[in-house]
């Protein structure tokens, strides 16, 4: 797609933040902690959603996760996700959240598909309940109405393809108030297996009246603009395709301002975004860490997911690789990127490529009856969570 060719869009409004490019980058477990967002922020504009935080661990004040909801100073708007069940203790949290000015936007998570949160009713389950779904989003607009901060939801498009529920939930969702709904492609049946359904994402847009925002298989920056062409969506929201590339976000706000420039770093440019991403964990990490010592290590600990990823395609060999997935200090990490060749080209071999989680489809573990009635509004019981991250 050129520059010619770049859909028209409008910035995308969440109450009274006006957010251009329209990028939201999902909540990823383990991954999007206050370090790698500023990482992302460098690159390009958007919006930067924090891990996900459950209600219940928010309203009982756990000590980890209100570790967990710490932003920079320039972030801005901070958005938060909140995983939750109950509509009442859900409430609850987003009075927290706008009470203490813990953060300038929410998202309510209804599209994790991982079998401890849905064989309890939660996230990608929860919207078959129909009245239920609904209660739980008007309490968390409600709550967060008379501060102005926007509630916005992210789901899949069901449970499987028999169970298919997300043009009933985004009309719910938005008869509740919500200030846009993002939809990922896929059920959560399909996990994070075979193709995200764009035409999906194309009727739910046409179905509201709200932004929508579309979710999956955007590895590219040239993919957010197909899809926005194919679907009609106001934004995308990216997931796995930011992993080892935080440079995708520079892409992106390159092609939505019509600029066809793309970045395809050479290995020398991944490790110095590499070592970046390593300073700001250990910056983080020392900022809550008994010593700078400790930090460092927590820090370089955290790092090392995210090694193989950056790594991808390029021809580094194993025992590098395995060092690299190792370290414990910043200057272990600059002694073995110094070893990798700088002037080799980035493998565009690998572009378009799926990064990250990739799995097989599989039956979705449910509580026993859930399927029976799709207007019990009874709170699953044991369905709150009381760790956060996901």
């Amino acid at each position: 797609m050129t520059a010619s060719t770049v859909p028209a869009l409008r910035p995308l409004t969440l109450g009274q933040h006006r957010v251009w490019p329209p990028v939201v980058l999902a909540p990823m477990a383990g991954i999007t902690n206050i370090g790698f967002r500023r990482l992302c922020r460098e690159q390009g504009g958007g919006i930067y959603v924090c891990e996900m935080i459950t209600t219940r661990a928010l309203v009982e004040r756990n000590p980890k996760t209100l570790r967990m909801i710490a932003f920079g100073d320039d972030e801005n708007p901070r958005s938060l996700q909140l995983y939750g069940t109950d509509p009442e203790i859900t409430a609850a949290a987003v009075r927290i959240v706008v009470e203490r000015n813990l953060a300038d936007h929410i998202d309510l998570n209804f599209g994790c598909p991982v079998p401890k949160v849905t064989r309890r009713g939660g996230g990608a389950a929860l919207p078959w309940r129909r009245r239920l779904f609904a209660r739980l989003v008007r309490a968390a607009v409600a709550a967060a109405a008379p501060s102005g901060v926007p509630v916005t939801v992210k789901m899949r498009k069901g449970i499987d393809d028999d169970h298919l529920t997300y043009v009933e939930a985004g009309l719910a969702a938005q008869e509740a108030g919500v200030a846009a709904v993002a939809l990922h492609g896929r059920t959560a049946s399909q996990r994070y297996s075979g193709t995200a359904d764009w035409d999906a994402i194309a009727t739910l847009k046409q179905a509201l009246d709200v932004p929508v925002l579309g979710n999956g298989d955007i590895w590219e920056a040239d993919d957010a603009l197909r899809m926005v062409a194919h679907t009609g969506v106001d934004g995308v929201v990216i997931g796995r395709g930011c992993l080892g590339r935080p440079w995708l976000f520079a892409d992106l706000e390159a092609a939505f301002n019509g600029r066809p420039e793309r970045r395809l770093p050479i290995l020398g440019e991944v490790a110095v975004t590499m070592r970046r991403h390593a300073e700001l964990l250990v910056d983080q990490f020392t900022a809550g860490a008994r010593s700078p010592a400790r930090g460092e290590r927590d820090g370089c600990t955290d790092f090392r997911k995210h090694v193989a990823w950056y790594l991808k395609g390029f021809p580094v060999g194993g025992e590098l690789r395995r060092s690299l997935a190792m370290i414990e200090s910043l200057a272990q990490l600059d002694d073995l990127l110094g070893k990798l060749d700088p002037a080799e080209p980035f493998p565009v071999t690998a572009l378009g490529q799926p990064r990250g989680r990739t799995n097989s489809p599989g039956k979705v573990s449910l509580p026993e009856g859930w399927l029976a009635s799709r207007d019990d509004d009874t709170v699953p019981e044991g369905a709150e969570m009381d760790d956060s991250g996901g």
